[in-house]
């Protein structure tokens, strides 16, 4: 009876394994591919034959081709067998071509541990970015593919296992044979199905860990799990490690990625293995000693207040000679920022070093120097392979420098041995946060400086190639840093003028003159009264007296003055004449300058512009003590705004307010003039003065004093105070209507370009940030030699960019400075059309180092050929205009 139980203990054991490793089955991704949109036009119609590609490892797929479509629809889905948790998953858009290679439209990586680290295995359905295939590619857009990404840990038992026939009595026998080759079976499956060396992550010691962890789960006690099973019947059948399918994946997904999985284990020694690979990846001392390790929030705060009880009171340290790569300010308290950035358990590095390809990278806990009194702990990563250096390990050390209140200062060294020269020098970063500025919202906020430099330790023939490599790497690095670091904080932006546009304008009060204070103010006068009595007196003599005989050369009603006293009180009367037209002519116009457009409100919605003017200063006649009857005209987008007329006045207050109606297109520019008021038909212009948007920051602009040119004397530093206030009411809605109204005008949809597209193009001809580009056509700017460059459209400029062998050319104009569009026919040597621009006269005068010439008009004129597609940059010309 005891051999029979242990026989069919045998039997029983030998069907469990062989169940267990046939359900240990590997991960599959589940990949659906939905459509694509916005895909560049191929062929010569403007059309392309797109299809998909997708590769993961070694193992492809393909859909189906669309024929003649930018916005192909597949809805096809596909499945791969995942070895490999480091691997990516590669997306191809391809086109067909029958005749040669397909041409690459563009592609995308997705690598599994972004789906791993989901809470659900899925990525869902998401658009994605199609990248050139090599950075070097001149169109940045090249559409978007929408794909639906998951994982599927689980699969269900075979058919084969579930309909398998139970072992006889002849194959009892061979029971314990069949249970070894059964294990080792399971364990040649597990490690089929994970591989070790293709996580660059883990170390040896974890990777033995790892495989102790395997061996434990397979070598299971044979007896006490059969007594088990047979003593309690009832008990489920997956209840040890193995019998779950998806144990050691969510083991893994612990280990590599310190996910919790909400899974209650079966055992306690399934919990402890589980507990074992949850800790995060520290140096191996607190692998080693996990009851060293306590909450490395906890342990940090508690450290840098050990570190500010024995700060002496350093002061922050200076910026590094090497230059300055952040400078920014965000909406956190200093000790956020300071934990977002160094605590142990943040998760900010290990995104940037996602972003920047760095593989490896562990983070020892910081600990606290006895002999400096400072925090210390060191990183080690690996960084990617660039286009001359291969990936290479690198450590960096970071030590606090100061640690008090508000303010933080961390000092940071980067050894790089294995790239050239690597022993030679040392990369150092300093890192400052301290209170940044006040907002009106009352948040805190924490201002970020990141500075740096190289150290050489080591004389080096190769120093000037390693600081400029250098540079560029830093300035690139830290790039993806800021861009990191916003998507985690919001970034801190200066009170904008337009919030407090309300407040700013209700403390102006203009003051406005009454009919009766005008009456008063030319009529009032003794001069004027003393005219107008002579003029009454002269009126009454002449109804009272007679006419008199002709005497002397008096004849045709010509009557002259008969004494020398006549003929003073007619040069007295004609003064007094003069003087009475004069003062009638400027109260008459003084009655019809009277109003204003102050306090008119703006109508409508999209881009608002509200002036304030407030006073003038220094206004007077060259040479001259005249004072002038001074009013400002402002002009923005062929609508004109006057104000008040100030008399007699070298310092006119105006303190009055003008609101432009909303304008679809954002305006480039200001004209303001000056003018004289001297009547209804004289009006004589004092000084002028222009404000370019695209010059200057609209913060800038919320309290500024503007110089005037004109006739007025230069030497008493005329100027005037102005408030800008430029907003839109649309929100992004305007750029987006923008485009889609161009879009209908062209005949095609233009695509809003990125943000990293517009942030270079903004930065390459320093405009502000609310411009945005529409395209780009390649051509040739014509002078004595042809230039070869990329001409740039945006709603509010033309811009031109070259480089040639590290030389530049530059410039951009206003499309208010264009005056002519000339469409030159093609000649001999150039076999397509050209463009000539023409600007106003005046203008242009900051992009005339790339003018072809002057025409007979004084006006700057701009050729531009050879372009790839010339019908489009002629339609964009003319439609922008």
């Amino acid at each position: 009876m005891t051999r029979l139980r242990s026989v069919r203990s045998s039997v029983g054991l030998a069907a469990a394994e062989e169940e267990s490793a046939r359900r240990l089955a590997p991960m599959k991704l589940l990949v659906r591919v939905v459509e694509a949109r916005g895909l560049p036009a191929v062929h010569v119609n403007g059309s392309s034959d797109p299809f998909v590609k997708l590769q993961l490892g070694k193992r492809r797929a393909k859909t189906a081709v669309a024929k003649k479509s930018l916005s192909p629809v597949w809805d096809e889905e596909f499945s791969f067998l995942v070895g490999d948790i480091a691997e990516e998953l590669v997306v191809s858009v391809l086109n067909e071509d029958k005749y040669f290679s397909n041409d690459i439209l563009g592609r995308v990586k997705v690598p599994l541990a972004e789906v791993m680290e989901t809470d659900d295995l899925s990525l869902g359905t998401t658009w994605y970015q199609l990248q050139p295939k090599s950075k070097k590619s001149k169109k940045k857009s090249r559409g978007e593919v929408c794909l639906h990404i998951s994982l599927s840990t689980r699969t269900h038992v075979s058919d084969e296992s579930q309909n398998a026939p139970h072992p006889t009595s002849d194959d009892v026998a061979s029971s314990s044979d069949r249970s070894t080759e059964i294990k080792d079976a399971a364990l040649s499956t597990t490690s089929s199905y994970i591989d070790l060396s293709a996580c660059p992550s883990l170390d040896r010691a974890s990777q033995s860990s790892f495989e102790r962890l395997v061996d434990g789960i397979v070598d299971q006690p044979q007896s006490s799990s059969m007594e088990q099973a047979f003593a309690e019947p009832g008990a489920p059948a997956d209840s040890d490690a193995m019998a779950n399918p998806s144990s050691v994946v969510e083991v893994l997904s612990r280990y590599f990625f310190g996910k919790p999985v909400d899974i209650a284990p079966s055992t306690v020694s399934d919990a402890e293995s589980v507990d074992q690979f949850q800790e995060p990846k520290m140096c191996s001392e607190n692998r080693e000693n996990p009851e060293n390790v306590t909450s490395s929030e906890a342990s940090l705060d508690e450290l840098l207040k050990t570190m500010e009880s024995k700060d002496q009171g350093c002061e922050m340290p200076g910026n590094l000679p090497g230059g300055v790569l952040v400078d920014e300010s965000y909406v956190a308290s200093p000790a956020e920022l300071n934990s977002l950035l160094f605590s142990a358990n943040s998760d900010f590095w290990p995104a940037v070093s996602e972003l920047q390809g760095t593989s490896g990278f562990q983070i020892e806990p910081w600990k606290l120097d006895s002999n400096e009194s400072c925090l210390q702990r060191t990183l080690t990563y690996i960084k990617a392979a660039s286009k001359l250096v291969k990936a290479v390990k690198a450590t960096e050390e970071q030590k606090y420098l100061k640690a008090a209140g508000n303010s933080f200062a961390v000092f940071s060294v980067v050894s790089t041995p294995d790239v050239p020269c690597g022993n030679c020098f040392k990369i150092e970063i300093l890192y400052c946060i301290t209170p940044g500025p006040p907002l009106s919202s009352e948040e805190q906020t924490a201002h970020l400086t990141v500075s740096w430099r190289v150290n050489f330790v080591q004389s080096t023939m190769m120093r000037g190639m390693i600081e400029s490599g250098a540079k560029q790497g830093m300035a690139e690095g830290f790039s993806q840093f800021s861009e990191i670091l916003s998507q985690k904080i919001k970034v801190a932006e200066a009170d904008d003028a337009n919030s407090n546009k309300e407040k700013i304008l209700a403390s102006l009060h203009a003051q406005k003159e009454s009919g009766w204070r005008i009456i008063v103010r030319f009529l009032g006068n003794f001069t004027f009264i003393f005219s107008v009595i002579v003029a009454l007196y002269v009126i009454a003599h002449l109804h009272l007296s007679k006419p008199n005989a002709m005497h002397g050369l008096e004849y045709f009603g010509i009557d002259l003055p008969d004494s020398i006293g006549e003929v003073v009180v007619c040069a007295v009367l004609i003064l007094q004449g003069q003087n009475i037209c004069n003062v009638t002519k400027r109260f008459l116009n003084a009655w019809k300058q009277k109003g204003s457009d102050h306090g008119v409100k703006a109508h409508g919605d999209g881009w608002l512009l509200t002036i304030a003017l407030i006073e003038g200063t220094g206004i007077i006649a060259t040479g001259s003590s005249e004072l002038f009857d001074l009013y400002a005209v402002f002009t923005c987008n062929a609508k004109r705004k006057t104000s008040s007329v100030k008399f007699r006045t070298s310092d006119p207050k105006w303190n009055e307010v003008f609101e432009f109606d909303a304008m679809d297109d954002p305006p480039s520019r200001i004209d303001v003039a000056i003018h004289d008021s001297n009547g209804p038909f004289d009006e004589a212009l004092i000084g002028h003065t222009e404000v370019n948007f695209l010059k200057n920051n609209l913060s800038d602009l919320t309290d500024v004093w503007l110089p005037l040119d004109g006739k007025c004397d230069q030497a008493s530093n005329p100027k005037i105070h102005l408030r800008i206030f430029l907003n839109n009411s649309r929100g992004t809605e305007v750029v987006m209507n923008y485009l889609a109204k161009m879009g209908k005008e062209v005949g095609k949809k233009i695509h809003l370009r990125s943000a990293q597209t517009n942030a270079a193009f903004r930065k390459l001809f320093a405009l502000p940030p609310e411009e945005f580009l529409i395209d780009d056509f390649t051509c040739h700017l014509k002078r004595k030699m042809p230039l070869q460059g990329r001409l740039f459209f945006s709603p509010r400029i033309i811009g031109f960019y070259s480089n040639i062998f590290g030389h530049k050319t530059k410039f951009f104009f206003l499309w208010d400075d264009v005056d002519d569009i000339q469409v030159i026919p093609p000649a001999l040597s150039i076999g397509s059309p050209s463009l000539m621009i023409i600007l106003r006269k005046g203008r242009g005068s900051e992009a005339k180092h790339g003018a072809k010439g002057t025409d007979h008009h004084g006006r700057f004129k701009y050729q531009f050929q050879s372009f790839v597609s010339f019908n489009d940059a002629h339609r964009y010309l003319f439609l922008l205009l």
